[in-house]
Formats: structure tokens, sequence, C-alpha cells
């Protein structure tokens, strides 16, 4: 890709299909891919530490994305980022070394999907355990106060989502 790098923010509550699309669009894109549940437990793996981080995992997120970034290679974070503040912080990330910025806020506009889907889920980072679906309706989750790209996974497949951000970053994916 010619140009600023991109920094693709993919934030929604657990369970709407972040990791899918961030995952799909990961293979179609060749970006880096930073998913914070993954930093999260290795923190966890590896210290005394434990639940809850605070903002551990974000932390250590932004300062990967930051250093793959100054050397122009495009990332894709894959997180809840539930607050304004985290938002913000991404958005700094990315302005600070020059990158484009693509805010997407992943939703399942579908409660009976979203709730299938959070209790029929399996999770492929170690030592994870996914929220019930209580835990998920009770998330501190603020609503977003600025223009982002909304993907609603229960109207799209995680493919066609991709798809839609795949043209977003980096223009019309070619035909095969």
């Amino acid at each position: 890709m010619a140009g600023a790098p991109c920094l693709v923010v993919l934030g929604g509550l657990p369970a709407t299909g972040k990791s899918t699309v961030a995952a799909e669009l990961a293979c179609r894109t060749g970006f880096t891919y930073l998913r914070i549940d993954s930093i999260e437990q290795a923190v966890i793996r590896s210290t005394a530490l434990r639940q809850p981080l605070g903002p551990v995992g974000y932390i250590v997120g932004y300062d990967l994305a930051a250093d793959q970034l100054r050397h122009g290679v495009s990332v894709i974070a894959d997180c809840v980022n539930p607050l304004g503040i985290t938002r913000e912080a991404w958005r700094t990330v990315a302005v600070r070394h020059g990158a484009r910025v693509l805010e997407v806020e992943v939703v399942c506009s579908s409660p009976e999907e979203h709730r299938r889907r959070a209790e029929t889920r399996t999770v492929d980072v170690v030592g994870l355990e996914p929220p019930g679906w209580q835990s998920i309706l009770d998330h501190e989750y603020e609503p977003w106060t600025r223009d982002r790209v909304v993907v609603d996974t229960a109207r799209q497949s995680a493919a066609e989502s991709a798809e839609t951000l795949y043209a977003m970053v980096c223009g019309p994916q070619p035909e095969d």
C-alpha cells in the first residue's frame, strides 16, 4: 500500500464478531493484527497480575501499534474500545505517526443472535474465559460521540464486513 499507513480500530461489545471481522480483514490486507485479548492473556500468564488488568492491555497495544505505524506498517486493532478515552488514545497514536485512522464499531443488531453467539462461542486465546450474556449486557460501554463506520454482523457476514472495510482502506478488492 502506497502512502501513509493506516490504523483500523475495531471496537464493540464482546460476541459481536469483532475478532472474526478483524482476522478476515488482516488476511485480506496483510496489516499487522493486534488483539487486546491476546495481549491481556499473555500479561496474565507471564506475571502475577490477575483480572482486572485495567488499562495494561490497551497501553501495550497502543505502543505496539505505534511501533508498526512508525515503520510504515498498517495495523488492525481488535478491542472492545468501550470508552471515549480509549477511542481518543487510538486516534492519538495514529495522528502522532502520520497514519490514517478508520474507527469501526462492530455491532450485532439482533439481541437473539448476539446472545446465541455469546453462549455458544469458543475462543482461540489461551486462558481467556469469555464473558457470559449478563456480563456483556452489564459491560461499561459509552456511546460514541464522533463519526465512525458501523458494521452490523447480524446483517452481513464477516467476509462481507471485511470486504467493505477493505474497500475503505485499500480501494476496491480485485476480482479473483
